[in-house]
């Protein structure tokens, strides 16, 4: 599942959220953290390789190393990325909404 980061709500700043809405799902908060965490991880590389991406558009290879240019599209595309919510924030949102699938893969699928 790719996130959508124009998209969502996810809080940008720091909040406090009810442990009891956090481990509803799996009715374990340890299991539920570790999928959290495994999601923000999902997230967070989608977001690397989408940011690299768009910087490289803006890329000038020069021949001298001596030379430093700045690139005034790149960074405005990493002001852009520095804005958006952290990946942990936006896993936290899709988990609170429903949006991620997860199952045991110690239970056997014919037992669902």
């Amino acid at each position: 599942m790719k996130a959508n980061l124009k998209e969502t709500n996810a809080e940008i700043s720091t909040v406090t959220y009810d442990r009891n809405k956090i481990d509803e799902p799996t009715n374990n908060i340890y299991e539920a953290i570790s999928i959290l965490a495994q999601r923000s991880s999902q997230i967070n590389s989608e977001v690397k390789k989408e940011l690299m991406d768009k910087i490289d558009e803006f890329s000038t290879y020069n021949e001298n190393l001596d030379e430093i240019f700045e690139n005034k599209e790149q960074i405005e595309v990493s002001k852009y990325y520095e804005r958006l919510p952290k990946p942990h924030a936006i896993a936290v949102e899709e988990w609170m909404n429903g949006k991620i699938y997860h199952r045991k893969t110690d239970q056997d699928d014919t037992d669902v």
